[in-house]
């Protein structure tokens, strides 16, 4: 696949230029976190929420974090501070959590489908206080019960048919965006695209469903405070 680096040494409007023609040739858009959010953490969210709104259908792996579309207000709030204290970026905390809200509002329409793919880890790392994490684990029984969600939950002692890899959605299988600690990568390249559909596939594979997928969170929910 053919990759151009887009975002360094240019102008915002160079730069957004710069990025449409890199997404309509199919190749690779790296967009540096530092950049995304030197205006704090509510333009990326407002840009996930419109990307999210305008989608039917969303996979998702998510190895270490519970999922965006699944966050309590107060686990949000402890991601935005964590992640802006790491980068020294603004702190508009309250306005990128209700940003992240409203994008869950997504689940709740008709049509829609989300196929998320968690680690079992995402569920037992900290991230808040005892009392966030309960609340957190609650909501996710909350959202088992939507129609448009299936989650897929792959256990500690799981076969594992592919390392943990990064984290990553799939948008109706138009577009992927790949995250790790400096960037996110969005692909819309037909091969890039093709090949993750089957990395999600393999890790759904080693994944649990229904009330496996409900007791492995129950027993997590019960050991938050010891």
């Amino acid at each position: 696949m053919s990759t151009e680096v887009v975002g360094f040494g240019m102008t915002h409007l160079q730069r957004n230029e710069a990025e449409g023609r890199t997404m309509m040739g199919g190749r690779q858009q790296v967009r540096p976190w530092q950049e995304r959010v030197e205006a704090g953490h509510r333009p990326v969210q407002e840009e996930w929420k419109s990307l999210v709104s305008a989608s039917q259908t969303l996979r998702a792996w998510v190895p270490d974090i519970i999922p965006g579309m699944f966050q309590t207000a107060d686990y949000a709030r402890c991601v935005f501070e964590s992640l802006a204290e790491l980068r020294n970026t603004p702190r508009d905390t309250g306005d990128a959590v209700r940003a992240r809200m409203e994008r869950q509002e997504w689940l709740h329409l008709p049509g829609k489908e989300l196929h998320q793919l968690i680690w079992e880890g995402a569920l037992c790392a900290r991230l808040g206080s005892p009392e966030v994490m309960a609340a957190q684990l609650d909501r996710i029984f909350a959202v088992l019960d939507l129609d448009s969600v299936r989650l897929g939950v792959v256990p500690f002692d799981g076969t594992l048919r592919l390392p943990i890899g990064n984290a990553f959605t799939m948008v109706d299988d138009r577009l992927v965006v790949i995250e790790d600690w400096y960037a996110e990568h969005w692909l819309d390249d037909a091969d890039a695209i093709a090949l993750h559909r089957r990395v999600w596939e393999t890790h759904a594979a080693s994944a649990v469903y229904g009330s496996e997928a409900k007791r492995i969170v129950t027993r997590v929910r019960r050991s938050v405070h010891g």
